[in-house]
């Protein structure tokens, strides 16, 4: 190159390639970023959020990205993605456009707007690929702070790997544990309780954590003063600083627009995480955002003209332009060369991603169009389908919506109409639907061989002699099986280790299998299932213990913004098979007898939720969720650990299928639905029914998600033309979930003589001691009385009135 020639400088010829190379890269990002924002205002995207401002921090933090490193961040990082060689701008262009084609967008498939990245970790068949070989980026969500959780779990498999001899073997997801899990933020965002949650589980576990924290002193809006303690977070935080006697983490504090310092900085902070497992905070201040923060609005609302004057004079690019001339040496004109070659590069692959883009949805289009051209000959409404065909073909930068609409509007004016195009049509219309599919809805759930809904299912075996338990002692041979049979498997979660949880399902197997195996956490709820979510993303079978029922509040933005969305919005390019261990229904007072069911219903579709009824099924589940590649959510029966069970001979084997319900009573009269602790309440009370001469078939659901998959309750419907759901959830919970699953989905409703009737718990939580419960929460009694009075209203004279 002319400039290296014409530099006289004291860097060497290679590192002046390097240099430029960085520079051209970030000016590269920075057109990609303007050009963005002007295809949202030209239409043509929805929504645009982009990462200048931020591009030579990130060039920095990418050039001690190793093989097998995985990203944790949120929707700025785009110049370190294009740094890694993990995205090219036409794919961010495609993004941004909302590009279906997992090629195009491999991210997300078009699921997710723009700046939110994440690679393909799985292959095609949904099975990890050696994640030592590439660089790896976790799959972003929008609400900020949501990726500090996983952060955490990514950096502590690290650890794990790293001290756990048996682990070493798997070296397609660790090399001795060197890998890093690296993390950006928002100043803004580290307000956030998970930001402080994941720091402080950081500072304890000494995992290998890089923290960015991108600082450009406003969140939105709101100028730093609002925000932050001392307007710093790294002065804030500085008590976490280790010591020579303490651990803690390596605290580094660096200007955004210094490139020399921002090499040094991240070179140092890479040494000491990656060598001594030492987490590091690295505040990157003095950051600017020049297009304001999204395409929303604009930040010359509320920036005042002293600080976007500093904006102007301290913009990273623009700094690095004056370092390369002045200490480089690099010759004005070289650069502008340079950057008139950046935006070119820019532009073209914005032009090349809007074109196949276009092209993609025109395809559709075209045949719709072609349908509609064929049907003006044939339908008798011809001057309606002309103006239809005039409407699509004429919309500026139609979108696939304008061409379903178009069609189904056709098919209405052929609803009384038989000819070749309404054929056409429909056969258009049924490919498109399936298409669809694939395109916004498909993958909530593992499509993989692997998936829970193809597991084996292995009978529970027994004999003579199988001896008689307490139900905790089940679990905790299943447990124990589980973890002698795979070294990937791991347990954690508050009171888990030493004492083996609070109703001793793992007693003794800390001290068996090793603190790493069963280990004892803080009380975070939200961190002990980040924890989870990073393990599982890096190949380890973790099970993440919520002590109750009632605390998954604490959890649930990471369980549904996260887990339940990952297979989803990577349209199957990621998975983290988690299983989150409860315990819930039945016992005393507020806080530790939840039963709520119906908010995991709405809040997680695409974790599975398990309900068992005892602990032999609870251990049956667990073997079946270690097998599979899915998340799930496995409720206990809280009163059930010192129930006796006969424990199986293949304790550690045996596994029972999802979505299949299991018929503990069979009957005539009336169908009464119902899970886990309430079980033991309907049989009770179907006993009673008996004698009052009831007949009643009683079906535990065994899981809510999946729920019947072979309709096995309607089948029960149709020959008793009554059905219960008995549920310990508040009114309108879990039973009218299973009220809509049977009525609607499996059309029960056409074999119903009486109306279907909802047992629930009161509105409210349930109160203390034997009598809150009893009065709070369904009883044998209420069972007995409801089923009856359905039963009066069939036949008074056989059934009198209990109460008149």
């Amino acid at each position: 190159m002319s400039v290296i020639k014409e530099a006289k400088t004291r860097f060497t010829q290679a590192r002046v390639k390097e240099i430029l190379s960085d520079y051209r890269l970030a000016l590269e990002s920075r057109e990609a970023s303007i050009l963005g924002r002007k295809e949202v205002f030209m239409g043509k995207a929805k929504f645009g959020i982009f990462g200048d401002g931020k591009e030579l921090a990130q060039i920095a933090m990418a050039k001690v990205f190793r093989n097998g490193d995985f990203r944790s961040g949120y929707y700025r990082d785009q110049t370190f993605m294009f740094a890694i060689g993990e995205l090219t701008i036409q794919q961010f262009f495609a993004q941004l456009y909302a590009h279906t084609d997992i090629v195009a967008d491999p991210s997300t498939a078009g699921r997710l707007m723009t700046g939110h990245f994440g690679t393909r970790t799985l292959d095609e068949q949904g099975r990890f690929r050696k994640l030592t070989d590439i660089k790896n980026s976790s799959a972003d969500i929008s609400p900020t702070g949501g990726q500090m959780p996983r952060l955490l779990g990514l950096a502590y498999a690290s650890k794990l790997y790293r001290n756990n001899p048996d682990l070493q073997r798997y070296t397609d997801f660790s090399v001795n544990g060197n890998e890093i899990a690296f993390g950006t933020i928002g100043n803004a965002s580290t307000s956030e309780g998970m930001f402080f949650e994941a720091i402080n589980a950081a500072g304890v576990l000494q995992v290998p954590m890089l923290t960015s924290i991108w600082d450009d002193g406003y969140g939105i809006s709101v100028p730093q003063e609002y925000h932050t303690t001392k307007g710093s977070i790294s002065k804030m935080l500085a008590g976490l600083q280790r010591t020579e006697t303490e651990n803690g983490f390596e605290i580094i504090t660096v200007n955004g627009w210094d490139y020399t310092a921002l090499m040094e900085a991240y070179q140092r902070a890479e040494t000491i995480c990656r060598e001594q497992h030492i987490p590091v905070l690295l505040h990157v201040e003095e950051l600017t955002q020049p297009q304001g923060h999204s395409t929303s609005g604009s930040h010359e609302r509320y920036k005042s003209k002293e600080r976007l004057a500093w904006e102007v004079e301290h913009d990273c690019v623009k700094k690095m332009r004056e370092w390369l001339v002045q200490e480089v040496m690099i010759l004005p004109e070289e650069l502008d060369d340079i950057e008139k070659e950046a935006k070119q590069t820019a532009r073209q692959a914005k032009e090349r991603a809007w074109k196949a883009f276009t092209e993609d949805v025109k395809r559709d289009q075209l045949q719709v169009t072609t349908i509609l051209e064929q049907a003006e000959g044939m339908s008798r409404n011809s001057e309606e389908i002309a103006l239809l065909r005039n409407e699509l073909t004429t919309t500026i930068n139609a979108t696939r919506l304008e061409t379903m609409r178009a069609a189904k509007r056709a098919l209405r004016l052929f609803r009384e109409e038989s000819h070749d195009a309404k054929t056409a049509l429909i056969a258009w219309l049924t490919a498109a639907e399936k298409d669809n599919h694939s395109r916004y809805s498909s993958h909530l759930y593992s499509e993989s061989d692997e998936s829970a809904l193809k597991q084996e299912i292995i009978p529970a075996k027994y004999n003579e002699h199988s001896s008689i338990v307490d139900g905790r002692e089940v679990l905790q041979a299943c447990f124990d099986a589980a973890l002698s049979r795979d070294p990937r498997v791991l347990a954690f979660g508050e009171d888990v280790g030493k004492i083996g949880d609070v109703n001793q399902g793992f007693a003794g197997l800390q001290a068996k299998h090793g603190e790493l195996r069963v280990t004892d956490t803080g009380i975070r709820e939200c961190t002990i299932i980040g924890q989870g979510i990073g393990t599982a993303l890096r190949g380890l079978r973790p099970i993440a213990e919520i002590q109750y029922l009632d605390y998954f509040i604490y959890a649930l933005p990471t369980l549904s913004d996260d887990l339940a969305s990952l297979q989803y919005r990577t349209k199957g390019g990621q998975k983290a098979p988690l299983i989150i261990r409860t315990r819930g229904h039945r016992l005393e007072g507020v806080w530790h007898a939840g039963s709520q069911i119906g908010m995991l219903l709405h809040s997680l579709r695409g974790i599975y939720i398990i309900t068992p009824r005892n602990m032999t099924q609870a251990a049956g589940f667990y073997n079946t969720m270690l097998k599979a590649d899915d998340p799930a959510v496995i409720i206990e029966c809280l009163n059930g650990y010192r129930l006796k069970e006969r424990i199986p001979d293949n304790v550690g084997e045996f596994t029972i299928p999802l979505g299949m319900p299991e018929v503990l009573r069979e009957g005539t009269d009336v169908t009464i639905v119902t899970y886990g602790s309430m079980c033991r309440v309907v049989m009770e009370a179907a006993e009673a029914l008996e004698q009052a001469g009831i007949s009643c078939e009683v079906i535990d659901v065994q899981t809510l998600l999946p729920f019947d998959v072979t309709h096995r309750i309607a089948d029960s419907v149709r020959k008793t033309n009554r059905i219960v759901f008995a549920d310990e959830d508040v009114p309108g919970g879990a039973s009218s979930f299973m009220m809509q699953q049977v009525l609607e989905v499996q059309n029960a409703y056409r074999y119903l003589d009486a109306k279907p009737v909802t047992i629930t718990a009161r509105e409210h939580r349930p109160a203390y001691a034997s009598d809150g419960d009893y009065f709070t929460k369904p009883n044998p009694e209420t069972v007995f009385e409801v089923v009856y009075e359905m039963m009066h209203e069939t036949d008074a004279n056989r059934f009198p009135s209990l109460y008149r």
